[in-house]
């Protein structure tokens, strides 16, 4: 297991796991809307006996709404 900490946007502070940390971005869910975050530096906590690996990752933006319109 993997943990990103989430700067920056509506999430900031938020620490999420994840089963890996291959992706340089992130793609949330959040309300009606979704929202970016793309990784930033070099994982921490590599190594087998320093607990999960973490991960940073900034926000970039807020992409339309999951609902098109019309629908839902």
């Amino acid at each position: 297991m993997a943990l990103a900490r989430l700067h920056g946007g509506p999430l900031d502070g938020q620490t999420i796991p994840l089963d890996e940390l291959d992706d340089e971005q992130l793609i949330l869910p959040f309300s009606e809307a979704q929202l970016v975050y793309r990784r930033e530096g070099e994982a921490r906590n590599t190594g087998e006996h320093d607990g999960p690996t973490e991960a940073d990752f900034r926000y970039v933006e807020q992409e339309g709404d999951l609902v098109p319109d019309g629908e839902g």
